[in-house]
């Protein structure tokens, strides 16, 4: 595995998963595999599930472990081809992703959408320079458009607690006080449509997805009526993409509280985190036994352990 960016770049996913269990049975079992091996984690913007299960991922692999917060440790990057570099940025990209390359034998990378210029953030372009210039595998910690990690994780927790054999998930937009980008439930989308699943996407009118996510899966615009005899809840917060990055009013209401999910099939409860508890979802939900949300939260260290020992083993 050369990449890890989307669900695109796994061969077999039913593969993938197993070794993601296999990993969660035994995480020291191929703890000699790193040895020597240095995986460098760049990150753009915050992060605690991702930095610190990727940490761990690699140390239980036996790696060795750098990070840097490239806006605040490092020079300013240049993404640019052509570009006359006499104003704020000192260092390019070419440089910079050639030089980290020596240093590390797997990168990962972290961005954040801008949610000013759609077609910019669509394209990942800090993400698809580095792979370009990188020459060591390279793995999406977050991208403007996707979170594959996130979504792996996700899986991983559907698999380990649905009761039937094709569950019906809920994908459901709740609200935030700020615009935030569509990568994880763009991602969730694009992986649980390859799985066993009747998935259902629910959400005020004017926050559609982009339709190459959504193509051939259900949309309701009442949240209600896609609870019901639902088996799993999703509750994420994403902003306009059509209007892009926008966000529209008074939809409060859309939290998800412990009324709305009487209305499903005693339904597990999920959220990526961090989650703004009595905003995206109440109290009475989080905390409820039917809440997977740190089960998600503990399968992210296997899903980006199972993504490194295929890049370590050089296997699709």
């Amino acid at each position: 595995m050369k990449k890890f960016t989307s669900i695109k770049d796994v061969h077999n996913i039913k593969s993938l998963l197993s070794l993601a269990q296999e990993l969660k049975e035994s995480p020291f079992k191929y703890d000699s595999l790193g040895k020597n091996k240095t995986l460098g984690l760049l990150f753009f913007n915050p992060s605690l599930r991702t930095r610190l299960s990727s940490q761990k991922a690699a140390m239980n692999l036996g790696m060795n472990v750098v990070v840097m917060n490239l806006n605040n440790d490092g020079w300013t990057i240049e993404f640019g081809d052509g570009t006359v570099m006499n104003q704020g940025t000192q260092e390019h990209i070419k440089e910079a992703a050639g030089v980290i390359s020596q240093y590390c034998d797997v990168i990962g990378i972290r961005t954040f959408a801008s949610l000013t210029n759609r077609e910019e953030d669509y394209q990942d372009s800090v993400l698809t320079k580095f792979i370009a210039h990188a020459s060591v595998p390279v793995i999406s910690l977050e991208s403007a458009t996707l979170h594959p990690l996130q979504s792996f994780a996700d899986i991983i927790t559907i698999t380990e607690n649905k009761i039937i054999e094709k569950p019906k998930v809920v994908l459901t937009w709740a609200p935030h006080p700020r615009a935030l980008p569509q990568s994880v439930s763009n991602s969730f989308v694009e992986w649980v449509k390859e799985t066993n699943v009747d998935l259902v996407i629910t959400h005020p009118k004017g926050y559609e997805l982009n339709e190459e996510f959504t193509k051939d899966v259900e949309i309701s615009y009442d949240q209600e009526k896609a609870f019901e005899n639902a088996d799993f809840i999703y509750a994420k917060n994403w902003s306009c993409y059509r209007d892009y990055g926008n966000t529209l009013k008074n939809l409060d209401h859309w939290v998800v509280n412990r009324e709305k999910m009487k209305l499903t099939n005693n339904a597990k409860f999920m959220h990526c985190l961090p989650v703004r508890r009595n905003v995206v979802a109440t109290d009475e939900v989080l905390d409820a036994p039917s809440s997977l949300i740190l089960e998600q939260a503990n399968n992210r260290t296997y899903a980006a352990q199972a993504v490194l020992l295929k890049m370590l083993r050089n296997e699709d």
